[in-house]
């Protein structure tokens, strides 16, 4: 085409400088219509796709628009129509036409890899409620992917600036691999952790993590190549380096979630001076409870011929074998709690007597919610702990605490 203006600029009359006038009419079509094309694909064709976008009733052509696909296409398209008008227009100006191809090529790998950014986006986004999405660190592998593409572009470039293969610049690289492991250390360890999570199911989003070394205890709410942000329950955020979790033990609380069940553990402390053997009277007393009259009267007549077998003297205590206070209220609180409705009873359920101290004497529950939902399972420990505090009088059992103020006081005024 330049030949073609410098035969119409002689026909016309032009003589001299025909060859760099014609070069810059060339170079002002070229741009002229890069300008219209840009014109009429930025302000006529992408506007209409947003408002087709925007009234869609899926959610995969707002994510095109929301993550730039369709602008960056464009823009894709801008450097094609770029190189291909400077091959036909420029072909025969071999120093302009090489710059320019170099720039249009430049323009097109760019805008190719965030267009292949946009897609890994639009994945991560329409993925982000599914099963899969919750199973494995979907940012981290998308983060990954971005970097590869991003260094394997950037050699591209460069090679294509220099003239040179690609081939030989990857060569080179390989004798930096020392300093591209220490520049790029994290990412890499971020990598092979997350491959490592997924691939062990060791941690997905959502999760309960607990991990004191880092002062985590929340829930995980972001997978990232080199980090994991966890939100506590005091609302604080938290972030851990993602290989800190391969090579430092952490606590997943998934398996409580979903078992269906979470654990109670919680020890009351009963005063050894109150712990005595049960009289006859106190026997009549418990029978009226419904959840001990069984028992009772299933080990009254087992003491009865034991005690009976063996004719010693039942006067004294240091013979026979006898029921006690503690003793029956362990049986109670064990029958109370599988009769208990919000008690999981497909679980372990134990009432156990651990060893005395300072404290007394610990009788420990240890049973599972039916619910794994923390309020209601507070709520559920309180309830529990409310009755069994209040039912121990009629055990003849007190609770172990320490002296308080008020009681060195009660003891100042009986003994002045």
């Amino acid at each position: 085409m330049q030949q073609q203006v410098i035969r119409w600029l002689k026909e016309a009359g032009l003589q001299h400088y025909t060859d760099t006038a014609a070069l810059l009419i060339v170079l002002a079509a070229i741009i002229l219509i890069s300008v219209l094309t840009h014109l009429i694909l930025h302000h006529a064709l992408l506007p209409q796709l947003r408002r087709h976008a925007e009234q869609s009733r899926h959610r995969w052509p707002k994510a095109m628009i929301h993550n730039r696909l369709f602008s960056r296409f464009v823009w894709l398209m801008q450097g094609v129509l770029f190189k291909l008008q400077t091959e036909l227009f420029l072909h025969n100006t071999e120093q302009i036409y090489t710059v320019l191809i170099v720039v249009a090529q430049v323009w097109m790998m760019i805008f190719a890899l965030l267009m292949f950014f946009s897609l890994l986006d639009i994945l991560h986004q329409l993925s982000s409620e599914s099963v899969l999405a919750q199973q494995m660190p979907v940012r981290g592998i998308i983060q990954s992917l971005k970097l590869i593409a991003a260094i394997l572009m950037s050699i591209m470039v460069i090679s294509l600036l220099l003239g040179k293969s690609p081939g030989v610049l990857i060569t080179g690289l390989g004798a930096m691999t020392a300093v591209l492991m220490l520049v790029f250390k994290d990412p890499i360890l971020g990598l092979v952790a997350g491959i490592q999570l997924s691939a062990n199911n060791m941690l997905k989003m959502n999760d309960w993590l607990e991990m004191p070394k880092y002062g985590a205890d929340g829930a995980v709410t972001d997978i990232s190549l080199t980090t994991v942000k966890v939100r506590n329950w005091d609302n604080t955020i938290v972030t851990i380096p993602t290989y800190a979790l391969i090579s430092d033990s952490f606590k997943n609380w998934r398996g409580m979630s979903e078992s269906g069940g979470r654990r109670i553990k919680r020890s009351i402390h009963i005063d050894t001076t109150s712990i005595r053997f049960l009289e006859e009277q106190d026997m009549q007393t418990l029978k009226s409870a419904h959840l001990l009259s069984p028992y009772l009267e299933r080990k009254t007549q087992e003491l009865s011929a034991w005690n009976s077998q063996l004719g010693c003297d039942l006067t004294s205590p240091l013979n026979g074998r006898r029921l006690t206070n503690v003793g029956t209220f362990r049986v109670w609180l064990e029958n109370w709690l599988k009769d208990h409705p919000q008690i999981h009873q497909g679980m372990t359920l134990m009432v156990r007597q651990l060893a005395s101290g300072q404290e007394g004497l610990p009788i420990e529950i240890y049973a599972f919610t039916n619910t794994t939902v923390w309020k209601e399972y507070e709520n559920i420990q309180s309830d529990i702990f409310d009755h069994v505090f209040a039912v121990l009088p009629a055990f003849g059992l007190r609770v172990h605490q320490a002296p308080t103020g008020n009681d060195m006081r009660l003891i100042g005024k009986a003994n002045p």
